[in-house]
């Protein structure tokens, strides 16, 4: 992993911090975002550079605020981040039957990939911890 990446937008940089920080939460890195002389956002590991903390763009927890509009600017995007395109691939490619039906029964959607990652016998970082044990995590 490069210590410094380079996005032409700030909303872009801050997606890839935040999938960066999931991806390494194992192992204590944190990533931030900041504004370069050039106006472009580097996605920079932060124990790595020698900025003030006030530099630092403010991340947000999580995307339960996702506007659609958010969701039109990822699906326009001509490079997506990899975790964007996976994503919406999944629905792209499905039955439009089956979005409306799960639209219109309000299948609740957490609940199967809950289930599906109890499954599979991991806990939240990835950690083999067997059957029981990941239905107790997944499926409280």
């Amino acid at each position: 992993m490069k210590k410094l990446l380079r996005y032409p937008n700030k909303q872009k940089a801050v997606d890839k911090a935040l999938w960066l920080n999931f991806e390494y939460r194992t192992n204590n890195k944190q990533f931030g975002v900041i504004q370069s002389t050039n106006d472009d956002y580097l996605v920079v590991l932060k124990d790595s550079v020698s900025f003030e903390r006030k530099n630092f763009e403010k991340l947000p927890c999580d995307y339960s605020k996702l506007s659609y509009k958010k969701i039109q600017m990822i699906a326009m995007d001509e490079d997506p981040l990899n975790h964007w395109e996976e994503i919406r691939g999944l629905f792209s490619v499905m039955d439009g039957e089956l979005l409306r039906y799960i639209i219109h029964s309000k299948i609740p959607l957490e609940k199967f990939i809950r289930f599906e990652l109890a499954a599979r016998g991991f806990d939240k970082n990835h950690q083999w911890c067997g059957f029981d044990k990941a239905e107790k995590i997944w499926l409280k």
